[in-house]
């Protein structure tokens, strides 16, 4: 027997509709939404009530009409229609505009309320082709419009924002301030969503907001909340689509890149890097460039193609060389020296190439302890240490290892952890020597305290 939804029949009699006026409001928004076949009637208002659990996306489509009645945020959770937070429907690139504003509310508002929840939900190993497609096809559609750039105070302020919460990933890594943000996001950015009321001021707000969800996503990837992370940078992507940023969508596409080829799927990476570059088409960033060559190359190397990585790295390094930093974009900050090369540095571990690796991991070394970079400067200390193992060098792994642990346990993030216990894996040929050992008390403690 079905307990009925007294949550639902609560909002439904604060609102002072009726069931009929509220069939005949759902049935409105569903065509908002794209959704002609759905179209309750009385009696299946009635089911609702007594218990019935609507389909997807009805709840979502029930959570808007209530919203737009009241004036303010109502989540199908808050309406007894199931806890979402698995985010499922975040996996998913909607045509519609009016239900990807739901769903990206949706998503940070269980990232907020019930993160538990949603920390348990699966990275969904293919569930970026649609996505990748779907822009890419949407991008190249899109004629060019004149290069204008909108200063609404509300956008300058989440821009602003964006400004903060970078430098604080960047320093201090993912886990630092992504609750945070998340907070930010889905109390402050996210209902702004619903409130434009011009083209102009809608699709800026799309382009921030995208900057922002995507930066979301990132830090929960280096959180190692992989699940999390995929469901936002999808949202970031269809956001980005929305404001017509070509660059900022591949950007996107990158992080996705990166994901998907870390979590063992570089077939996958490297088909959404060459989507991201396919998309620059459209637009000019040699930044962004070269970090999808940079995660071409990675994925490449994981393939085992060693020409057409080192290739990459040389279309990396080329693009590169273009950069002007005052004519990208903010959220391309990162895309410099001690990133690239500490990612190539990676690359080059992975192709078994020690000498090369080292070079590379040297100048992202030099160049992340100008900037007080800690999280860039352990990935590539921990690179330095694999090259050195690579030549059986053992006692230089030993001291380049010690130099990633200290910087290890000055940041919040996930990737380092791996990076440390990446190297521990590759020490364990050595045996019981004592440098081994040592090391791995050490990296107990930092471990143990992330």
């Amino acid at each position: 027997m079905k307990t009925p939804n007294d949550d639902l029949a609560e909002w439904l009699e604060r609102s002072g509709l009726s069931r009929g006026e509220l069939a005949r409001r759902v049935r409105t928004k569903a065509l908002q939404w794209r959704q002609p076949h759905i179209s309750p009637d009385t009696t299946r208002v009635r089911c609702w009530l007594a218990g019935e659990m609507p389909r997807h996306p009805v709840p979502g489509i029930l959570a808007d009409v209530f919203s737009e009645h009241f004036g303010y945020r109502v989540t199908p959770y808050d309406l007894g229609l199931g806890d979402g937070a698995n985010g499922d429907a975040a996996l998913v690139y909607n045509s519609s505009y009016a239900a990807t504003v739901e769903v990206v509310a949706d998503l940070g508002r269980a990232d907020v309320d019930r993160r538990t929840l949603l920390a348990a939900a699966p990275f969904a190993a293919t569930a970026g082709v649609g996505p990748s497609r779907d822009w890419l096809l949407n991008t190249l559609e899109q004629q060019p419009a004149p290069a204008q750039r909108v200063r609404l105070e509300d956008v300058t302020a989440v821009r602003n924002m964006f400004t903060t919460f970078q430098r604080m990933d960047i320093f201090q890594g993912g886990g630092s301030g992504r609750l945070l943000l998340a907070e930010y996001m889905s109390r402050h950015v996210y209902p702004l969503l619903r409130r434009t009321h011009t083209e102009e001021v809608r699709r800026a707000l799309c382009e921030a907001t995208a900057e922002q969800t995507y930066l979301l996503g990132w830090m929960a990837y280096d959180n190692g909340e992989h699940g999390t992370a995929q469901r936002y940078l999808i949202q970031s992507l269809r956001l980005a689509q929305e404001s017509g940023n070509a660059a900022l969508g591949a950007h996107v596409l990158a992080g996705m890149a990166d994901q998907a080829t870390l979590l063992g799927n570089p077939a996958e990476g490297r088909r959404l890097a060459q989507s991201g570059r396919q998309g620059l088409a459209k637009a000019t960033s040699p930044a962004c460039l070269a970090d999808l060559w940079c995660l071409e190359a990675r994925a490449l190397a994981l393939l085992g193609d060693k020409s057409a990585a080192a290739h990459a790295v040389a279309q990396s390094e080329s693009a590169q060389e273009r950069v002007r930093l005052e004519e990208e974009p903010e959220w391309a900050a990162f895309i410099d020296d001690a990133y690239l090369h500490g990612e190539h540095a990676n690359t080059f571990r992975d192709l078994g190439d020690p000498d090369s690796a080292e070079e590379h991991a040297r100048l992202s070394i030099e160049a992340a302890g100008r900037q007080g970079r800690a999280r860039r400067g352990a990935m590539s200390q921990a690179a330095l240490s694999v090259a050195h193992l690579q030549r059986q060098d053992l006692e230089a792994a030993y001291a380049t290892g010690l130099r990633m642990l200290s910087l290890t346990g000055r940041v919040k993030s996930s990737r380092c952890v791996e990076a440390v216990q990446d190297v521990q894996q590759r020490m364990r040929p050595f045996g019981r020597h004592r440098l081994v050992a040592d090391f791995n008390e050490r990296a107990r403690s930092v471990v143990a305290a992330a």
